[in-house]
C-alpha cells in the first residue's frame, strides 16, 4: 500500500520549513511521526501567518525565518491578544479557525517551554504566553453544526440515486456531448466503483486514493488502509461497493492499458497519445466528483460530505458509535458524536406515521 500525496506532502513541508525559523524545523521533526505531513504543513501555514504579523506590525525586525526565540518569550498577553483580533476581523477566520491557529502556537510553545532541551539542559523558553490566552468559546453546538451538514449531504433514497446517476444516467444526460459521452463510457465503471466505495465504507480521500490492488480481501469485504498517525487498519465496504468495485476490475486492465507493474486500484486514464497510466490522484477524484455532483444538483457534494453520508447512514441504521468511530478512523468519539444529531427522513416518516389515523 502506498500514500502517493506523502512524498509530495513531505516536500512541500521541506519547502515551508526553510522560510520559518529554526525552532519551529526542531518542534516539526519532532512530531514528524506523530502527524501526518499534511496537518504538519498546515500548522507551518498557520506559523507563518504568525511571523509574518510579527515583522508587519513591528515586533521584529528583518526575515521572518531570523525571528529570535527571545522574541518569543517576551511576548506580551496584548500582542498576542491583537493577532488573534487580526485573525478575526481583517482575515476574517470564524472563531473555529481562529482557535485551530491559537491550538498550533499553543503546541509549539508548550514544546519550546516543557520539552525541548539546551545543551546545558533548560528550557528553551522560560515564560510562555500562550499559556495565558484561552479560546474563544464555540457557540456552535453539535446539533447546529448537524443541521448545517444536513442539506449538504446524501439522505434517504439520494445515495442510490447517486450511484445510479453516475453508473449510467450521466451518460444519457450527455449523449450529445461525444467528447464528454466517450469520456464518460472509458471511466464509468471506475467512477461508480469510487463513489459506491466511499458511500459503503466512509473512507477518507487519502485512504481511497492510497489503495493498491491486494490490499483488497474480497472474501472478507474490506480494504487495508493507512489511517491518520500512519495507522494500519481493515475497513469494511458494503455489497454493493463490492459489486461495483469487481465490474471496475472486470475492465481495469484493458480499458488503461495497465502495466503489470503498477498495483495502484484506481487508475487515471490516459492524456494524449504519449499519455500514460499512473495512479488516479486526490484532486483528480475531488473533480470527477464535483462533475457528477453538479449535474446531479446537489454541488455542495464533496469526497469528505460522501464520507459524511456514510456516518448519518450508517449511524441511522446500526446505531452503534463506537462501531462508527472505528469505521472511520476517529481519534476522539467526540468528532464521531455528530452524526446522531443529524436528522434522518426514514426516522421521521417513521414517526409521523405514528400519527396517522388506524382503519376501523
Amino acid at each position: 500500500m502506498k500514500n502517493p500525496n506523502k512524498q509530495e506532502n513531505f516536500k512541500k513541508l521541506q519547502l515551508l520549513l526553510n522560510e520559518l525559523p529554526w525552532y519551529v524545523e526542531e518542534y516539526i521533526n519532532h512530531k514528524l511521526r506523530k502527524l501526518s505531513t499534511a496537518s504538519l504543513f498546515n500548522y507551518c501555514h498557520d506559523y507563518k501567518i504568525f511571523f509574518n504579523w510579527m515583522i508587519s506590525e513591528q515586533l521584529c525586525n528583518g526575515n521572518m525565518k531570523d525571528i529570535p526565540i527571545e522574541r518569543l518569550e517576551q511576548m506580551t498577553v496584548i500582542e498576542v491578544e491583537n493577532f488573534l483580533n487580526y485573525l478575526h476581523y481583517q482575515l476574517e477566520n470564524k472563531e473555529l479557525t481562529v482557535n485551530r491557529k491559537l491550538s498550533a502556537l499553543k503546541s509549539l510553545f508548550n514544546y519550546l517551554q516543557n520539552k525541548a532541551e539546551t545543551p546545558d539542559l533548560k528550557p528553551y523558553l522560560n515564560r510562555n504566553v500562550m499559556a495565558k490566552i484561552e479560546f474563544n468559546e464555540n457557540k456552535e453546538t453539535m446539533e447546529t453544526r448537524a443541521n448545517k451538514m444536513e442539506g449538504k449531504i446524501l439522505l434517504g433514497d439520494e445515495y442510490e440515486r447517486f450511484r445510479l446517476f453516475i453508473a449510467h444516467d450521466f451518460g444519457e444526460m450527455n449523449k450529445e456531448n461525444t467528447k464528454t459521452y466517450n469520456f464518460y463510457q472509458l471511466n464509468k465503471e471506475r467512477d461508480t466503483a469510487i463513489i459506491s466505495l466511499i458511500l459503503g465504507s466512509g473512507l477518507r480521500l487519502s485512504e481511497l486514493v492510497g489503495l493498491d490492488l491486494d490490499d483488497i480481501d474480497f472474501s472478507k469485504y474490506c480494504a487495508r488502509v493507512i489511517r491518520k498517525g500512519n495507522k494500519e487498519q481493515f475497513v469494511f465496504f458494503s455489497q454493493t461497493a463490492m459489486n461495483d468495485l469487481q465490474d471496475y476490475l472486470a475492465v481495469r486492465n484493458t480499458k488503461y492499458d495497465v502495466d503489470k507493474q503498477n498495483k495502484a486500484l484506481f487508475i487515471s486514464a490516459r492524456i494524449g497519445p504519449k499519455g500514460t497510466t499512473r495512479r488516479l490522484t486526490a484532486r483528480a477524484v475531488e473533480k470527477l466528483v464535483e462533475k457528477y455532483a453538479a449535474a446531479f444538483g446537489k454541488p455542495s457534494l464533496s469526497v469528505h460530505k460522501l464520507r459524511h453520508s456514510f456516518a448519518t447512514r450508517y449511524h441511522a441504521e446500526i446505531n452503534d458509535v463506537p462501531k462508527l468511530r472505528r469505521q472511520l478512523g476517529h481519534s476522539s468519539i467526540q468528532t464521531t458524536m455528530i452524526y446522531t444529531h443529524i436528522k434522518n427522513d426514514d426516522l421521521k416518516i417513521a414517526v409521523d406515521k405514528m400519527d396517522m389515523p388506524k382503519e376501523q
